[in-house]
């Protein structure tokens, strides 16, 4: 399995363990951007942005139409955080977890516990070849995290194979407006080595046009496709605290945040909600594919029910 350096995390678990109360508070149990809206405008605590980030999440899978029974796959699962909201609002659901990095999935299995009517596991495996049987889940998710994929393409493959026919995805991403992709580009190959120093490798090059290219190519139809950009302003406020807090690698964080901020007030950078279906009429080509060889271990553990 590839190793995918995450620099942010180290220094999140680190401050965590530390016992690091604000960065324990807004990041210990989700790492993705909140969602406020009129009803919540936000004070800037990091205890409501941490509500900010379930709300996030919960809009997220209810754009997939998550519903009790189901079996849902959360990709890039994180501390579980998502799964979690699921699990405290839906019985008889059948959750798994899915994440690259094993000190996430460590923290997940410690943090997140289902409710007696519901089942989770946390896997670790590649997003981009899934440790799944064709036609498994119900729902895939994906949140805030398909930028740290080495190929969208490969992911997008994968989700069809292992969602079941009427299944669907759902994602939230940063994405460029047509006119920044260039821009982007050329940030990258200039900063490239800055960004990566906190973030890892990250692509925000896909833009809407290209995540419905993704899902054609794949058979996938497009549901929903929600700008929720605004709503999530409040989040750098938070995230400059939280990087003084840290007090590593100050200026290139500010800096980063900072430029993504403006960049979103002038919608260059967009924050979307999307999701997808795969249609029936697309079982009998997923069919006729050889069968994957999920013959392989799998590291596989359920917190509880499985």
């Amino acid at each position: 399995m590839p190793k995918i350096a995450l620099p942010y995390f180290d220094i999140l678990l680190g401050e965590i363990s530390r016992g690091k109360r604000d960065i324990a508070t807004a990041f210990g149990r989700h790492v993705h951007w909140g969602y406020w809206d009129a009803d919540h405008p936000g004070d800037g605590t990091m205890s409501d942005f941490a509500l900010a980030a379930d709300r996030m999440s919960e809009r997220v899978w209810r754009s997939a139409g998550v519903a009790p029974g189901q079996k849902i796959l959360d990709v890039g699962c994180g501390f579980g955080g998502t799964l979690a909201t699921i699990d405290e609002s839906m019985t008889g659901v059948d959750l798994v977890g899915l994440n690259i990095d094993p000190r996430q999935i460590e923290r997940a299995r410690e943090i997140v516990h289902p409710r007696s009517e519901n089942k989770l596991a946390f896997v670790e495996g590649d997003a981009c070849d899934m440790p799944f049987e064709d036609a498994s889940f119900d729902v895939v998710l994906a949140v805030e995290c398909a930028f740290h994929f080495p190929s969208r393409a490969k992911f997008f493959s994968e989700v069809r194979r292992v969602l079941k026919p009427g299944g669907r995805l759902a994602i939230c991403d940063i994405i460029p407006s047509e006119r920044a992709v260039r821009f982007l580009l050329l940030q990258e190959m200039f900063f490239r080595g800055y960004s990566e120093r906190l973030a890892g490798r990250v692509d925000l090059t896909c833009t809407a046009d290209g995540y419905r290219k993704l899902a054609r190519d794949v058979g996938l139809r497009v549901l929903v496709e929600e700008d929720v950009t605004k709503n999530t302003i409040p989040t750098y406020k938070v995230l400059r605290h939280i990087i003084r807090e840290t007090n590593m690698y100050v200026r290139t964080a500010l800096w980063g945040t900072g430029a993504m901020e403006v960049l979103g007030r002038f919608n260059v950078l967009r924050y979307v909600i999307m999701s997808f279906d795969k249609p029936l009429e697309t079982a009998a080509r997923i069919s006729a594919r050889p069968p994957r060889d999920t013959s392989r271990e799998q590291r596989v553990s359920a917190s509880d029910g499985m």
